[in-house]
């Protein structure tokens, strides 16, 4: 059996993270094969003419190297899944960065680049050279990891909440113009999470993040990757250009 006969296809980015293994995790519980992508130096690339073989992770998802920002990168990644796989299912743009708080004055210009870098151009860059595949196919899911900050514009956290805003955008944008395609298109919107990532932050800051949520608490991954899973599957079915909370009730709309 060839690796074009053996199901659903998921490429899940910033796969080795936190919140990208929880996803990785209960999407290959439901028997998707899961293509992590990360920055991690010890993955191969994938491309049409690379031999290198996946390393499987304890996620269950086969790794591959990529960095999101680099449009020909991933244009060489795109290739090589569809000359591997036969195809892309569902395409889960969950890389980020965070870093420390600062107010927008403070801010430098380089930071603000990398952020928008990473957010919003490499969800771009994934999104433009995966979706015209799924067209083809008739069908497909698109979840963007989004923030509750780009909903609400965290203090002292410009670049990444207007980055975050961006991909709200482009996931309603993106969800009307693909609405009649069987290409669904949706977006979650994490409060404060506990991961490695949230750690970037000051203690104070992530204690002013926490005082937002009704429920006292940050989330975990595994909560993020449960929206995630109903949102990537069939199951979902008539929501597309939609942003589905995962805040403990901090989002008011």
């Amino acid at each position: 059996m060839t690796p074009h006969d053996q199901g659903p296809v998921a490429i899940v980015t910033g796969g080795c993270g936190d919140i990208g293994r929880a996803i990785a995790r209960v999407l290959h519980h439901d028997s998707v094969r899961v293509l992590a992508f990360d920055l991690d130096p010890a993955l191969p690339v994938v491309s049409p003419r690379s031999t290198a073989l996946p390393v499987p992770l304890p996620s269950g998802a086969l790794g591959y190297r990529l960095d999101v920002v680099d449009q020909d990168q991933v244009v060489t990644a795109i290739d090589g899944v569809i000359a591997a796989y036969g195809r892309i299912d569902i395409l889960v743009n969950n890389a980020g960065i965070s870093g420390p708080a600062r107010p927008i004055w403070e801010t430098s210009i380089e930071y603000w680049h990398r952020i928008f870098d990473v957010h919003a151009h490499g969800t771009f860059y994934m999104m433009r050279q995966a979706i015209p595949h799924m067209i083809d196919r008739g069908y497909g899911r698109v979840v963007n990891v989004a923030s509750v900050a780009g909903k609400e514009g965290n203090i002292n956290s410009s670049a990444y909440s207007s980055a975050k805003a961006a991909v709200l955008a482009m996931t309603k944008s993106a969800g009307k113009e693909l609405a009649t395609t069987g290409v669904l298109v949706n977006a979650v919107a994490p409060g404060l999470i506990e991961t490695a990532l949230g750690e970037q932050v000051t203690p104070s800051h992530r204690e002013l993040l926490r005082s937002k949520i009704p429920m006292g608490r940050g989330g975990r991954p595994e909560e993020v990757a449960e929206m995630v899973r109903f949102l990537a599957s069939d199951r979902c079915t008539f929501s597309t250009g939609a942003v589905f909370d995962v805040s403990g009730g901090r989002a008011s709309y």
